[in-house]
């Protein structure tokens, strides 16, 4: 592999880079008029312009892309997270060209995407999964007849989902007959894709990921878990490893579930499968991620190891460059996801940032994608960097955490900094006691003061 088209914008594309550049592996930017002075764009080796600002016109231009990395003479793709990342299409179109896909096969991203695809496969591989729906529901009647039979509450799921979208929780028929509607033609303007179904609601639940990594021999490890339940409308906002939550057991049967979750579909590459932990500590099969998450970073602080080198190595047909045994949690991480939004509406900040000055202090990694006088457009995701912090424990963590984001400086927009340090200091998130209700429940209680 000699030269990487990364499919991606933004603090993903830097990040991966970032890592190319050290295994001398050359990189080709793809960019919109939006992003044409952003640091990604001028840090790649080759950089082509791809179209207009909205996504379907750049980002998700599948035939400008391919045309990019064909003209550059790339070797492969790296499609980062969101945007095309886990587009079985996309995946099959890279291939289809002689193009390496950085990424699972294009069949198990199909399988993976589709929620109810992947209940059943996790069913059948012995894998725990919440109770709920095997087929998608043709008619709200059917969804109140199955959600009678489960019991309330229950969470109304869009098959196609991801990041949110299309759930709803319901805790009585009459709530279920008022989301049916608007959440279909939420997950059909979002994924084209309608189908949906329901599970029983956890109440009060932990939300805690697994790092697998798979090779082509098919060999899984998995790189332990990552804590993500303090989350603002199901989009996480801070992670941190190992979770303060698990015991050993726990942790041993969870992790050996995410492995065999990855075996069950012949993973290859890297990925995460996602549970929900009741307060009893049993856990669900949420979903698997076949991608690098944004939070990998959390991961990589924790074990040392370096994630987008081990895609790197395994696209290219090499075997994993560690065995289970050698993975252990060295230190604690914790992320914080930095946003372009005020920070007590929680409304994008579009503007131009005047001063960019992130925090430069030892065990402290900040991954940005902007500077000083970078526009932040209301085209993407509002994020604009994240910062990971680690410690020898969790609270040397956290204290290292509340002093970056005290000297993490910017200025000219509006961000969520201020929300991020109340949260650091809050007794329940450094008690490690939070589900994934916690910003819901801090919120309320502010409001009510």
């Amino acid at each position: 592999m000699r030269k990487v088209l990364i499919a991606n914008r933004g603090e993903i594309a830097r990040r991966i880079m970032r890592t190319c550049r050290e295994k001398g592996v050359a990189t080709v930017a793809v960019y919109s008029d939006a992003d044409r002075d952003l640091p990604f764009v001028r840090e790649a080796d080759e950089a082509v312009h791809i179209g207009p600002p909205p996504v379907p016109h750049s980002y998700l231009n599948v035939e400008a892309i391919i045309a990019a990395a064909k003209s550059t003479n790339a070797d492969a793709i790296h499609p980062g997270y969101g945007l095309l990342s886990e587009n079985e299409a996309f995946a099959r179109r890279v291939l289809e060209e002689g193009l390496v896909f950085i990424g699972p096969s294009p069949k198990v991203i199909g399988q993976m995407g589709d929620k109810l695809t992947a209940r059943r496969i996790m069913q059948e591989a012995g894998v725990p999964v919440v109770p709920g729906c095997e087929d998608s529901l043709a008619t709200v009647e059917e969804a109140t007849a199955q959600a009678a039979q489960i019991g309330y509450p229950v969470m109304l799921k869009a098959s196609a989902g991801g990041g949110g979208i299309g759930m709803q929780i319901c805790r009585e028929e009459s709530q279920l007959l008022q989301a049916y509607q608007s959440a279909k033609g939420r997950a059909k303007a979002y994924f084209g894709n309608d189908a949906m179904y329901v599970e029983k609601y956890v109440e009060r639940p932990r939300h805690i990921e697994v790092q697998i990594a798979a090779d082509n021999a098919g060999n899984v490890i998995h790189l332990l878990e990552r804590e993500c339940s303090i989350q603002r409308r199901h989009q996480k906002v801070l992670e941190e490893s190992p979770s303060p939550f698990l015991d050993p057991a726990t942790r041993e049967q969870l992790c050996e579930a995410a492995v065999k979750a990855a075996k069950a579909v012949g993973y290859t590459g890297l990925g995460t499968v996602e549970f929900i932990v009741d307060e009893n500590k049993n856990f669900y099969f949420l979903e698997m991620n076949t991608r690098l998450q944004v939070e990998h970073a959390v991961t990589e602080e924790m074990t040392g190891y370096d994630l987008v080198a081990m895609q790197l190595a395994i696209a290219d047909g090499q075997p994993l460059p560690v065995e289970q045994r050698d993975v252990q949690a060295k230190r604690h991480a914790i992320e914080l996801r930095v946003y372009a939004e005020d920070p007590v509406t929680f409304l994008p900040s579009p503007g131009t940032i005047s001063l960019y000055q992130p925090p430069a202090m030892e065990h402290v990694r900040i991954d940005d994608g902007v500077e000083s006088g970078t526009q932040v457009t209301p085209f993407y995701d509002p994020m604009i960097a994240k910062v990971i912090i680690s410690g020898e424990t969790r609270e040397e963590a956290v204290e290292r955490a509340q002093e970056a984001m005290h000297h993490f400086l910017i200025t000219g927009i509006k961000t969520n900094i201020p929300f991020l340090q109340e949260v650091l200091a809050d007794e329940q998130f450094r008690g490690g006691d939070y589900t994934t209700w916690f910003i819901t429940e801090r919120t309320t209680k502010t409001n009510h003061k």
